[in-house]
């Protein structure tokens, strides 16, 4: 009998050992590695996986750390991965009524800073693309190397598909900030207004970027093929990578080829 019971004891703490292990990571929400840091007037939350050569994450307009769930844990086997909510977004809570692109790419230099990380390779996404574009413009010595996809450098139909900016022109025309009551709400539409009136970025201005940049886009993207093209024409050490049949979510729905892609080109030579 006292056998009987050792061994269902046993297989009761080997399967609940097996049913821990197998329990995904919550990203954006890990208390085991997250972490604020007083940035620039707010408390920016991030979270660090791995160890290695550093790699920032940045995620796009409404997102979280959690954007990269696909991505983080392949890239925590070879680089130091720290992933942020950007100012005003997630965990980063920021009420203040501006937002800017520069703005956080300050941010995100601040962080680095206060890290005591001199440099770090950058991977952004939408938003976030954006953002690594300008930290390697205004923080040149932050950037070893970059990763930009669905990134654009104005706000108009000439940058974003047509049938998308004229949802945000409809929804700018007939909305009133007035009739927003709650923090979110007013969060929401300073999001909104980012997008709508940023970035304001020159192609003559991409040229001041020197380090690697490897400009990324889906050939359905909602930002324009050809646009893409022109950011990447632009910076005079960039490398292109348009994606056959991905959307905006290149990283999500081609997370695998994303991946190892995006490793190669940060750990490659470049020629």
């Amino acid at each position: 009998m006292n056998n009987l019971i050792s061994i269902l004891v046993l297989i009761w703490v080997t399967v609940g050992c097996a049913h821990s292990q197998t329990q995904p990571v919550q990203y954006g929400n890990n208390e085991d590695t997250g972490k604020y840091f007083p940035i620039r007037g707010i408390n920016m939350y991030c979270e660090v996986y791995g160890s290695g050569k550093p790699l920032l994450l940045i995620h796009g307009n409404g997102g979280s750390i959690d954007a990269f769930r696909n991505n983080i844990a392949y890239f925590a086997k070879d680089y130091k991965v720290i992933a942020l909510d950007s100012r005003s977004q997630g965990k980063s809570i920021d009420p203040a009524d501006s937002l800017s692109f520069e703005m956080m790419a300050d941010d995100e230099a601040a962080l680095l800073e206060a890290m005591h990380i001199d440099s770090a390779y950058v991977l952004g996404w939408s938003d976030g693309g954006i953002n690594a574009l300008l930290l390697a413009m205004r923080h040149p010595e932050k950037v070893i190397r970059l990763a930009s996809t669905g990134a654009n450098i104005w706000p108009d139909s000439t940058a974003i598909i047509p049938s998308l900016w004229l949802n945000d022109k409809k929804r700018f025309e007939n909305t009133k900030p007035s009739d927003f009551r709650t923090p979110k709400e007013k969060n929401d539409w300073k999001l909104f207004l980012l997008d709508w009136n940023q970035p304001n970025i020159s192609l003559s201005a991409m040229r001041s970027i020197k380090c690697p940049s490897l400009i990324i886009g889906g050939d359905h993207d909602l930002i324009r093929v050809e646009h893409t093209m022109q950011i990447f024409q632009s910076i005079p050490n960039a490398y292109l990578w348009i994606l056959p049949g991905s959307g905006h979510a290149t990283l999500i729905d081609f997370s695998d080829e994303f991946n190892r892609k995006v490793d190669t080109f940060f750990s490659g030579p470049i020629h």
